[in-house]
């Protein structure tokens, strides 16, 4: 991002500090600014470019600007109820919209920034990494991202460079957040070809993601917008992936799935009770039922990818040895089905969640060979993990640092891999035999274990323990379930 545009983005930004002073978070306020934007640049679009408006006459901007006081709240606050209920672009981005800038100064003030601005002149590019910008600030300031694990970009650009996206192909992410990987994936295929015909197809048709979250949605749908990425519809779907499969098929599939173990769901009885169950998907596409949320997006993988897709995503270690029929049956059906061959292992402290241990998965999706041996000859492991130590203020994880990783993975030709110190082959034969199949590899010295300086920070180790008696409540439950006997109240 140039210096200008930080500038505007510090400007856009800088009101916000205020606000949270007074009550309202980071998250409305950047919310509150989609909203605007969307009207000023429709207004801006129609001004200065002579496109037709997308907004009804009533609700645009020229309508709201000018007003103040309880005028402008009232006007607002009607604008957002009736565009709620339009249909593509603007529904997604309006659905449920509500005014959190309920004081009608402060709401006159945001107005007059985003007013202030002719937004149609400045690049796609640009407004799109201003935005951007808003979206990291307030992923940096409320330690999330929309509620979701923020995914560094220098992890993201890293997997959209060795699984190679072209121009041409379909790409879609599960679980899209604020469009994260969708924007690396658009940029890395962009600038593949000049013909204008494959540029609009690219803009148009290729680039698609699902989020549960209908705030993550608006939020995702504003930035490929502002990308120039849609065809008047939204290419982000509100709707929770893995509750149905839609139908379709994906060339790519880049995601990090939202961290934490169990999916669950609250039903609300006749009589106003609440209860919260264990959600186990019956999907007949999944060949194992599960509790494990992670577990299921990997089936859904399975599922959504083309014939010779490939994918990379962001696991956390416990998809490597969950004990039980799912965890290991999930491993052993990536190793015989698809081409599973390169795995990943993340440094804790590049996440927000202190000490949370996560690994990228790549794999390719193939069709099953007739005499019923595995498609996946080897999986090669690079350890990032051990004696690596990041921070997020301090020691960032930056693109460099992965750039061994990238030159290992040879995307060009897998056949030329050799391995290092960090990167060892493990055929696949080798693998199927280890107990429960268990992945979670390791063979490098950890000098931490040996020199207490290297100890991690106190809050990673309370993590580590909190996580480990996780899972071993999970590895219990996992047995009661599979011997029918009742189940413990240890979910709950």
């Amino acid at each position: 991002m140039s210096t200008i545009d930080s500038a505007l983005v510090g400007k856009v930004w800088n009101y916000a500090h205020v606000l949270r002073d007074q009550g309202i978070g980071y998250g409305d306020y950047v919310e509150q600014i989609t909203f605007l934007l969307f009207l000023k640049m429709d207004q801006e679009r129609n001004d200065l470019l002579n496109e037709a408006s997308t907004i009804p006459t009533q609700w645009r901007w020229d309508k709201l600007a000018p007003l103040a006081g309880d005028e402008l709240q009232d006007q607002y606050r009607h604008t957002l109820e009736a565009l709620g209920r339009e249909h593509g672009l603007i529904g997604t981005i309006f659905s449920g919209a509500q005014n959190k800038l309920t004081d009608p100064a402060k709401l006159k003030r945001v107005v007059s920034l985003i007013d202030g601005e002719t937004w149609i002149g400045i690049g796609v590019d640009v407004k799109g990494a201003i935005y951007e910008g808003l979206l990291e600030r307030n992923a940096e300031e409320v330690k999330s991202g929309a509620g979701q694990y923020f995914t560094p970009r220098a992890l993201i650009d890293a997997m959209t460079e060795v699984v190679a996206p072209q121009i041409g192909e379909t790409v879609h992410d599960p679980a899209c957040g604020t469009g994260g990987f969708l924007l690396s994936a658009y940029a890395h295929m962009k600038g593949q070809s000049q013909d204008r015909a494959r540029q609009r197809k690219l803009r148009e048709e290729s680039i698609s993601g699902d989020d549960i979250v209908p705030e993550v949605v608006r939020l995702c749908a504003m930035n490929m917008y502002l990308h120039g990425i849609g065809n008047g519809e939204s290419p982000i779907a509100q709707r929770d992936a893995l509750a149905s499969n839609v139908g379709e098929h994906f060339d790519v599939v880049l995601t990090n799935p939202p961290f934490g173990k169990k999916s669950s769901f609250t039903v609300v009885g006749e009589d106003g009770s609440l209860d919260t169950e264990r959600e186990n998907y019956e999907r007949d596409d999944f060949k194992f039922t599960t509790s494990n949320k992670q577990l299921n997006f990997l089936q859904h993988i399975m599922t959504i990818l083309a014939e010779n897709g490939r994918t990379g995503v962001v696991l956390p270690d416990n998809v490597l040895f969950e004990a039980g029929n799912a965890g290991e049956g999930i491993r052993k059906r990536l190793l015989m089905q698809f081409d599973f061959h390169t795995l990943l292992r993340l440094p804790t402290g590049i996440f927000y969640k202190p000490g949370v241990k996560a690994n990228v998965l790549f794999f390719d999706k193939k069709s099953p060979r007739a005499d019923g041996s595995p498609n996946s000859s080897a999986v090669w492991i690079y350890d990032l993990r051990t004696n690596h130590h990041f921070t997020l203020k301090k020691n960032p994880l930056a693109r460099a640092d992965l750039d061994d990783f990238v030159r290992c993975y040879a995307a060009a030709n897998r056949a030329r891999r050799t391995e290092t110190e960090r990167f060892r082959r493990f055929g696949v034969d080798e693998l199927l035999k280890r107990d429960k199949l268990n992945l979670d590899i390791f063979w490098l010295r950890d000098d931490s274990l040996e020199d207490v300086d290297h100890l991690p920070p106190p809050d990673e180790i309370a993590a580590d323990i909190v996580d480990n008696l996780q899972a071993a409540l999970e590895a219990f439950q996992s047995v009661v379930d599979e011997l029918g006997a009742p189940a413990s109240n240890a979910d709950s």
